[in-house]
């Protein structure tokens, strides 16, 4: 399974074109499991531009398999160590990443995404990240 993050559904509803893009795109066309999480979902749904759109892409990611946390307020407790470890090491990352890196750690899950903060997440810890 695949959690597809922000930068990847943003970057694909606007149309750009990219290897990540084009990977999501194998991931579509192959229809290979995929989900997101309710960070990714407020994200995506913050950058509407418009109403309209706003309403267009509420329809569509409800459609989507959601993952959550597994371990409750222990889950964040990890991303904050997660946080704080990689701060140590002079590694700036974003808590919301922090805490979807959490879930598809939790949940067993590739990461499908565009963001640097991931990859230097990827460089600490056992994040799985879906090959480009």
């Amino acid at each position: 399974m695949i959690l597809v993050d922000t930068s990847i559904l943003i970057d694909y509803f606007r149309g750009v074109e990219n290897k990540a893009i084009k990977s999501f795109n194998t991931i579509l066309d192959k229809n290979l499991p995929f989900g997101i999480n309710r960070l990714i979902y407020l994200e995506v749904l913050q950058g509407s531009r418009t109403e309209k759109d706003y309403k267009t892409l509420k329809r569509y990611l409800d459609t989507q398999v959601f993952f959550d946390l597994k371990n409750g307020r222990e889950s964040y407790t990890e991303a904050a160590q997660m946080y704080l470890k990689l701060r140590k090491k002079g590694v700036t990352v974003s808590t919301i990443d922090c805490l979807i890196a959490r879930v598809a750690l939790e949940n067993d899950l590739f990461l499908l995404h565009n963001d640097k903060d991931f990859t230097r997440i990827s460089s600490h810890f056992s994040l799985k990240i879906w090959e480009i």
